[in-house]
């Protein structure tokens, strides 16, 4: 057993114009994204202990399969898995924080210290990337910022369906913190991906979006977004119930480096709704597919070489700026995907003519061409005496209600309207 220190690294700052540099090299060619952690990191056969260090040896919780900790614990594990990734042809890497949240870290008795965990997987990340680059091929650090344990869109509870274990601002904090360890760890990119609820992304992206602001007003380089989605089946849904199209509309606002789609579905599976996003994103176009569906095991069968065969179809299709792997995929499917993002240029982005896009679980789209538009205007307090006393006395479910008739009636849009009197 090889000695565990707390961080073998030193944290960095991001690389001076590398967000400039970084759209370069998507102007040139299709960029690599790595593959699995999870995968990876099992892959070690690794212990309980191997997760504990000096301020967690007396920790009262099972710390095994905490795989983010790993930063802070085994970090040249994690070392080894970056350079794996970079040899195998990845022009990014992302962080090891997938679940570095201090929402997601709860469960592990860690919350205090995703900041450590970000900003050691950050700078763990920076380091490697930093010793394989070449002036012709620049590395790239993608901050990982996973969709936590906890969704804002959804009750854990089928019994009480308008409950909810985590709140928005929540949400944001915890967020909020782990960007700053991101940045502080030199993370060159936030990649905000595996989202399955949207609203659990927009506090992502809100949280983003002010640690930018405040680096700009510093002088300092804003850190791009790449937001990735997740369509968890065959119904072309995120597990809150949005289309891929809605999905888009609702996250481009903060423009977004690209905007794709990862995990829970293999390349093949993803094929039609990767399509439609290549068609209609105004922002480069990320994808990062499952090794195939798992088996009775949970275990991921295709194969580097069967997985490439289809990213072929997606890059000759035009359709590819970034692609890599997500759970079950290994160096080995990278570098296979690697050759044949090389292959190919990078795809290009549409002229999409002005519209008004809107979207709940559905998208709408309003242009010149648009027929008619129903707007309900009864969820109006000041409009509506029965929408206002409803409110007053907190009768949500029956307020609701008074929505779904004006769906029901043929409204394309709700109109909430809350402000009375100013």
């Amino acid at each position: 057993m090889s000695s565990k220190p707390e961080s073998s690294t030193l944290a960095h700052s991001p690389q001076t114009g590398s967000a400039n540099r970084l759209q370069q090299c998507m102007r040139e060619r299709i960029l690599v994204l790595d593959g699995a952690y999870g995968t990876a990191l099992q892959g070690y056969g690794l212990e309980e202990e191997d997760y504990h260090n000096a301020a967690l040896a007396d920790h009262p919780i099972p710390l095994k399969g905490n795989h983010d900790l790993l930063c802070l614990t085994r970090p040249e594990v994690v070392q080894e898995v970056h350079s794996a990734y970079l040899a195998a042809g990845a022009d990014i890497i992302s962080t090891n924080t997938f679940s570095a949240t201090s929402i997601a870290q709860l469960d592990f008795g860690c919350e205090s210290m995703a900041y450590a965990i970000n900003e050691a997987g950050a700078a763990i990340a920076r380091q490697v990337a930093d010793a394989h680059s070449t002036p012709a091929k620049p590395r790239f650090v993608a901050g990982s910022l996973g969709p936590t344990n906890r969704t804002a869109s959804l009750s854990p509870d089928v019994n009480r369906p308008g409950f909810r274990n985590i709140s928005f601002n929540e949400l944001v904090d915890s967020y909020a913190e782990a960007i700053r360890g991101l940045a502080a760890g030199g993370a060159d990119i936030l990649l905000i991906e595996t989202v399955f609820d949207t609203l659990n992304a927009k506090a992502a992206i809100y949280a983003s979006m002010a640690f930018n602001d405040a680096r700009d007003a510093a002088g300092e380089e804003p850190l791009p977004l790449i937001i990735s989605g997740t369509i968890t089946d065959a119904s072309g849904r995120t597990l809150s119930g949005q289309t891929g199209e809605a999905f888009l509309y609702s996250i481009e606002h903060a423009q977004p480096l690209a905007v794709g789609l990862n995990c829970a579905l293999g390349a093949e599976q993803l094929r039609p709704y990767l399509g439609e996003l290549a068609q209609k994103c105004k922002t480069a176009v990320s994808v990062h597919p499952n090794a195939g569906l798992p088996n009775a095991f949970g275990e991921y069968d295709q194969t580097a070489e069967q997985m490439a065969a289809i990213v072929r179809e997606f890059a000759s299709a035009g359709w590819l700026n970034i692609v890599g792997g997500c759970c079950g995929t290994t160096p080995e499917h990278i570098r296979a995907i690697a050759d044949v993002a090389a292959e190919f240029a990078p795809r290009t982005l549409p002229e999409v003519p002005p519209q008004l896009t809107l979207a709940g679980l559905e998208p709408l789209k309003i242009d010149r061409d648009s027929l008619f538009i129903n707007v309900g205007e009864r969820t109006n307090v000041t409009g509506s005496a029965k929408f206002a006393r409803l409110i007053r006395e907190a009768k949500f479910d029956e307020a609701l209600d008074v929505a779904r008739q004006q769906v029901a009636n043929g409204a394309q849009v709700i109109d909430i309207n809350m402000d009375e009197g100013m």
